[in-house]
């Protein structure tokens, strides 16, 4: 037996798909507008997960420039079939729906096979029938004309392997359990004791969220829905509960007849959400030809077992991230804006350092800024960095960042103040920006930051060499969260340096980045 423990992936991991091959299963997730794209997790118990890489690991597969943080990648799908591992998703940015696959889910990852006009929509899907056949199956916009907000269908159409082109009629299969249904989306069909099943999100990634299930014993007709639907929701327990949001649902077997679903959820502090969307695990049961999820709970549960022998991994994923910068290789855990290979660090100009290059481009525009993050976990954490940094003009800027995006994120810098050097933390709060706190340093040379962080509140410590000195306290956090600042992603931490829009040679050089639960 193994213990589950919920959210098995924290932090913004949100819209998870999940495979399974022999006795191995793998995660992947949506990641917007961060690069690399697409997180891919392994585990052999479900309760254990390391990560294995990035899916779109180079620029070519990963067209993003200028775009929103909450636009680019859109709920991949993972599939694995006859000896290929396959990932669909969308690019909203450039492309639309395309798929990728690989022989190794470590990678390499081939280069993108668009859809095309075809496949217009969000959120692919790929089914393997019986047969062999391939199915594309996605949502997209009422072809009658939309009539509200979220007025789209679920789709299917069939997929020739050997062109990665939709061939045949597509078809229109359902429209949502509940009348007047919005954004039926994230939907993945299964094949099960002679019923084809699609099950899929419905309400919007928000308040509403839910999981609905419906049934066809042919592929290309109107599908029933489950007399239960939605199987599976959290709204009805309100905006207090400690889990909110929970749909976006995808099944696995373990090959044994047990069954499992992976969805997203967000744990809020003060009723809002600053890690995003996680990734939860939940047991299921079949009665009746139709799925039970959480049988006899009717929640996600924050831990449970199942019969499986505990799997461990040297390198898992937890609630904390230390990280240092010893060898040529950048973490697999951190995430740039846009981009990651365009000269914004080297990892060889200072043995154990991370050399950032300041760049024009700000953190407080849409831009590929020299910044390198790790997700929040937690609403009680500790960042720290170790920076070596002289400005040589009051344009140059380095420092710690809390990002949500660029119009709302909190900075920690090194800066010039009229001719001096000073530690200064800014806040950028629907893009209006405001010095919170202004202190002069002693020495030039190293520098440590820390950021504490604790149920939406924080204070941010420094130290030139002699202890810590508190320079700021009492910073209200509830501004970096989905709710106040909009879209799907949850706040990263990082380190970042900029010339704001000035030519410069200069570099900041970072020792580790630490981003440690208190949980």
């Amino acid at each position: 037996m193994v213990t589950v423990k919920n959210p098995i992936l924290m932090g913004f991991y949100p819209d998870p798909s999940i495979c399974r091959k022999g006795e191995d299963y793998y995660i992947v997730n949506s990641s917007f507008v961060y690069a690399p794209g697409v997180p891919i997790f392994h585990s052999r118990d479900l309760a254990h997960w390391e990560q294995i890489g990035n899916i779109l690991d180079r620029p070519s597969q990963l067209p993003v420039a200028g775009a929103d943080i909450s636009d680019g990648i859109y709920a991949p799908t993972i599939r694995y079939h006859d000896g290929l591992f396959y990932m669909i998703t969308t690019n909203v940015t450039h492309g639309n729906n395309f798929i990728v696959t690989a022989e190794n889910p470590e990678g390499p990852w081939s280069e993108p096979y668009y859809l095309g006009d075809d496949a217009p929509g969000i959120d692919p899907s790929l089914f393997f029938d019986d047969d062999g056949k391939c199915y594309y199956c996605g949502t997209r916009p009422n072809p009658e004309g939309v009539r509200y907000n979220g007025d789209w269908e679920i789709w299917i159409q069939e997929l020739d392997l050997k062109t990665m082109k939709l061939v045949g009629e597509s078809m229109a299969i359902w429209k949502g359990a509940v009348k007047g249904c919005i954004w039926p989306e994230g939907p993945h069909i299964y094949k099960i004791d002679g019923y084809y099943y699609l099950l899929h999100a419905e309400g919007g990634t928000g308040p509403e969220h839910s999981i609905t299930v419906a049934r066809s014993k042919k592929l290309f007709q109107w599908f029933e829905g489950c007399p239960r639907n939605p199987i599976f929701t959290h709204r009805n327990l309100g905006m207090d509960y400690p889990v909110i949001y929970a749909g976006h649902g995808d099944l696995v077997d373990d090959g044994k007849g047990n069954w499992y679903v992976v969805m997203l959820a967000s744990r809020p502090c003060k009723k809002h959400s600053s890690m995003g969307r996680e990734t939860f695990l939940a047991r299921v049961i079949w009665e009746n030809g139709w799925p039970v999820i959480a049988p006899g709970v009717g929640h996600l549960e924050d831990e449970f077992t199942i019969d499986m022998p505990e799997h461990r991994f040297a390198e898992e994923i937890t609630n904390s991230d230390v990280i240092h910068f010893w060898g040529e290789q950048l973490d697999q855990r951190l995430v740039a804006i846009e981009d990651w290979t365009s000269g914004i660090y080297s990892l060889t100009e200072r043995e154990g350092a991370l050399r950032m290059y300041l760049r024009k481009e700000k953190i407080s525009e849409r831009a590929n800024c020299a910044y390198l993050g790790v997700r929040q976990k937690s609403y009680r954490f500790v960042a720290e960095t170790g920076m070596e940094f002289y400005p040589e003009n009051e344009s140059e800027t380095a420092g710690l960042v809390l990002y949500q995006n660029n119009e709302n994120h909190l900075r920690f810098e090194v800066v010039r103040v009229d001719g001096e050097v000073c530690f200064v933390v800014t806040s950028c709060i629907h893009g209006d920006e405001q010095t919170l706190a202004t202190t002069r340093l002693e020495k030039k040379g190293k520098l440590k930051i820390r950021l504490q962080c604790r149920d939406q509140c924080a204070r941010v410590w420094i130290s030139e060499g002699k202890g810590y000195v508190s320079v700021a306290e009492n910073l209200d956090l509830l501004a970096y969260t989905t709710e106040e600042a909009g879209g799907f992603v949850g706040c990263t931490v990082g380190v970042y340096a900029s010339s704001n829009g000035s030519d410069s040679t200069n570099y900041a050089d970072f020792e580790w980045l630490t981003c440690q639960s208190m949980d």
